[in-house]
């Protein structure tokens, strides 16, 4: 069979329940969820974890997450939207707190369709929500700070810049909200 016969996969939402088959005792999805995930400070977790909240805060958290997108989430009107994680604290010993940076540099979208990257480098999220962790504690809501800044914004103030810290993204026009009001900062900028 030829690769182009081959499809696109669609993600099935797990419940963690599943066996893994040929495996004695029982090993099931949610013990390799607990063993990859469980250290949520470690940037790749709370990356992923700031994703999950952005999905949750706006409904979109019972579709499973597609890796290769261009964006992280996309909402039921169609907005897309590149989620950033940051902490001053990490996993790991340190001396001083970590500067809040975000990546923002322009990329290679990757189309799952076609199976090819795009000949052009670009932001391709309508918005980008920039997740800061304060503290150790990534399970309480009330610890993280939300900061949503239109892709037009970024392209016109940053060109092709790679970074960009807290304080200069603070200068933006952008909108800080807590959690709870994620979703309503969301659709207003997303119309």
């Amino acid at each position: 069979m030829s690769s182009s016969n081959l499809g696109r996969l669609t993600p099935v939402l797990r419940t963690g329940d599943e066996l893994f088959r040929g495996v004695t005792p029982d090993l099931r999805l949610l013990d390799y969820w607990r063993w990859s995930g469980s250290s949520l400070m470690d940037n790749t977790a709370r990356g992923l974890l700031a994703e999950f909240l952005v999905a949750a805060a706006l409904g979109m958290h019972k579709t499973p997450r597609t890796e290769w997108d261009p964006y992280d989430v996309r909402t039921s009107n169609g907005t897309t939207i590149e989620v950033k994680s940051a902490a001053a604290i990490q996993s790991w010993e340190q001396s001083a707190p970590t500067p809040i940076q975000f990546g923002i540099a322009p990329r290679f979208g990757w189309d799952p369709e076609t199976g090819q990257y795009s000949d052009e480098a670009r932001r391709w999220a309508d918005l980008y929500v920039f997740c800061v962790l304060e503290g150790t504690q990534p399970l309480d809501i009330d610890k993280w700070k939300f900061y949503a800044v239109r892709t037009a914004t970024i392209n016109e103030a940053c060109g092709n810049q790679r970074t960009i810290r807290l304080a200069p993204l603070c200068r933006l026009p952008l909108r800080q909200c807590g959690y709870r009001d994620l979703r309503a900062v969301v659709e207003e900028m997303g119309r």
